[in-house]
């Protein structure tokens, strides 16, 4: 097993990994809209959240070895599911493989975040 580690992506909030990647394939930790630079929660609106989950994201990919396009599932958590077509344009411009994907409301989130997505990628 590989422990996958950037600073480009946020740090963990908790005794958890950003991710590990086992048998070709990488399990991420959930990500939230936490600005690593800033290593806050900058952005307001469910769009620029999205983004910055997304852009976490790849950084995680990158640091594992894959990207987006290998992205099996994701599991995505919405504190509002009003938000969803919001979110869904932006989450659809990353992932353009249009993987599996589970989507849910939840009550609360980190931080009092809108959104948070973790996912499944193979590793070639």
């Amino acid at each position: 097993m590989k422990v996958v580690a950037t600073e480009k992506a946020p740090k963990a909030l908790g005794p958890y990994s950003q991710g590990y990647v086992h048998g070709g394939i990488l399990y991420s930790a959930g990500q939230i809209a936490i600005n690593p630079e800033k290593d806050a929660v900058v952005a307001v609106t469910i769009e620029d959240q999205t983004e910055q989950v997304c852009k976490n994201l790849g950084e995680v990919l990158k640091e594992a070895g894959t990207d987006f396009d290998h992205v099996l599932k994701t599991t995505c958590f919405l504190a509002d599911m009003g938000d969803f077509a919001a979110f869904n344009e932006v989450y659809g411009k990353y992932f353009t493989s249009k993987p599996a994907r589970s989507c849910v409301a939840v009550k609360t989130l980190p931080k009092g975040v809108l959104c948070e997505v973790e996912l499944i990628a193979a590793v070639e």
